[in-house]
């Protein structure tokens, strides 16, 4: 596992190019209403958020995350909603090559009691999880100690 506490060009380049999952750490900056689809009407408040997600194509874990960071992507995804700028901004992630993007999810609301402020937000392909989209209370940093402990749990 990789955790990258922050995120800029050159701690992009650390992230592994192989399959797995990885968890995004992001900063929402106001509150957002949703407009896409069965999640229309639908608001996420302004705070901080963990994204489970998976990457098995071309590029892995590195192309995925770095798509996800990138501030001029057309939307895509779900959670392309919270981390186009200004709305939020991916501050940090842990990449889990081999990883399984539920089992981190599962275990994140587990161990930490996260709540899912969304249900079935990130999760459209998933018939498992109640969603891949977790909110994260308390303080901003608090984010980046959490990622920690998954990273230094033998769970995966």
């Amino acid at each position: 596992m990789l955790l990258l506490p922050t995120i800029d060009d050159q701690t992009l380049r650390l992230l592994p190019k192989a399959a797995g999952a990885y968890i995004l750490h992001i900063d929402v900056k106001a509150d957002v209403a949703l407009t896409r689809h069965r999640f229309a009407g639908k608001v996420i408040k302004q705070g901080t958020y963990f994204y489970c997600g998976s990457a098995r194509g071309a590029g892995g874990i590195a192309a995925r995350v770095k798509r996800h960071c990138a501030s001029d992507k057309k939307p895509h995804w779900h959670i392309d909603a919270l981390t186009i700028m200004p709305v939020g901004k991916v501050m940090s992630v842990l990449a889990v090559p081999n990883g399984n993007e539920c089992d981190l999810c599962r275990w994140l609301r587990e161990q930490f009691l996260l709540s899912v402020p969304v249900p079935g937000f990130g999760s459209s392909d998933c018939a498992v999880c109640p969603a891949h989209l977790l909110a994260v209370p308390g303080e901003p940093l608090r984010a980046v100690s959490l990622l920690n402990s998954v990273k230094n749990t033998a769970f995966v």
